[in-house]
């Protein structure tokens, strides 16, 4: 008796009870019963918007992000066109007198390594048989009287001197040419890249 009076109390005060009292700050979802009942009801109801997941936090340190270095644009590549319109023939007389000199020491060195080259192989001794056979027994020849180191040497010297001179003259007579020739045609152009 006292638990039907009990109900019908809070039933006359209008209060519910506090099993089904919502609490405070919690929203009410719409469960699988209230949505079988009201088909539109749940479409045009708005639903709650989920938050985008956070980022996960890499292990390196933020400050390592900030210090990478990207790599450097390619640079273009500059062209420049310049014309060769005058030589200096005193530039050309230096140079060409250094390189023919260069030259004149090339040939005396290589020609007295040549010739200790033949000596050592024999090859005086085999020309010197070759020139009895063919002369006859009274012939007898030497190559190295007429081809000893010092002649060739002299010899190598002699045309290392001339080719010194002779390639000074023709390549300043070659400046001067080319000077005469740009002045009427305008000169060799060249097209310079940096790579």
């Amino acid at each position: 008796m006292s638990s039907s009076s009990g109900s019908n109390a809070a039933g006359k005060s209008g209060r519910a009870p506090l099993a089904s009292a919502p609490r405070p700050g919690a929203a009410a979802k719409p469960g699988p019963a209230t949505s079988a009942k009201s088909g539109t009801a749940d479409r045009t109801a708005p639903r709650p918007v989920k938050s985008a997941p956070a980022p996960a936090k890499s292990s390196r340190p933020a400050a390592s992000t900030k210090g990478l270095v990207r790599p450097a644009p390619r640079p273009r590549v500059r062209r420049a066109r310049l014309v060769v319109s005058k030589v200096d023939t005193w530039s050309v007389l230096k140079l060409a007198f250094l390189l023919s000199v260069a030259l004149g020491i090339i040939t005396v060195v290589a020609s007295v390594v040549l010739w200790i080259v033949l000596d050592l192989t024999g090859m005086f001794d085999g020309i010197n048989e070759l020139l009895g056979m063919l002369g006859g027994a009274g012939g007898a020849l030497n190559v190295k009287d007429f081809l000893s180191l010092g002649q060739i040497a002299i010899f190598a010297t002699i045309v290392s001197v001339v080719n010194v001179i002779l390639l000074t003259a023709l390549s300043v007579l070659a400046a001067l040419l080319y000077n005469i020739a740009a002045a009427l045609v305008g000169g060799v152009g060249l097209t310079l890249t940096d790579d």
